[in-house]
């Protein structure tokens, strides 16, 4: 994951990782946050989900992709947008090596 991170910090415009040992504590973080303080913003965010059929998961990973931002020096999103794309394209990589580790 910290290589899938650290190639999306390069070919990304918006994005900046300023070594792998950064793109290690961004993972690391990530998998933190979201494990413990993703399923509580899911929870208070039910209605508001339910009413935009489940786009605003969206808006809360990009949130805490922005709060891995401020969190950790040597990684630097510029905006929401970014930080929204790079959420995105993070949970395909990890879509792809769930699905690509689960048929080894």
């Amino acid at each position: 994951m910290a290589l899938a991170i650290m190639l999306l910090g390069y070919y990304l415009p918006g994005i900046t990782i300023s070594s792998f040992w950064t793109a290690l504590w961004v993972a690391l973080f990530m998998g933190i946050v979201n494990t413990i303080i993703r399923p509580i913003l899911i929870f208070i965010t039910l209605p508001i989900n339910i009413l935009t059929l489940g786009l605003f998961t969206f808006v809360i990973n990009a949130s805490l992709v922005m709060l891995a931002s401020t969190v950790i020096k040597g990684f630097y999103v510029q905006g929401f947008l970014y930080a929204l794309l790079f959420s995105l394209i993070l949970s395909i990589i990890n879509f792809v090596l769930n699905a690509f580790m689960k048929s080894n």
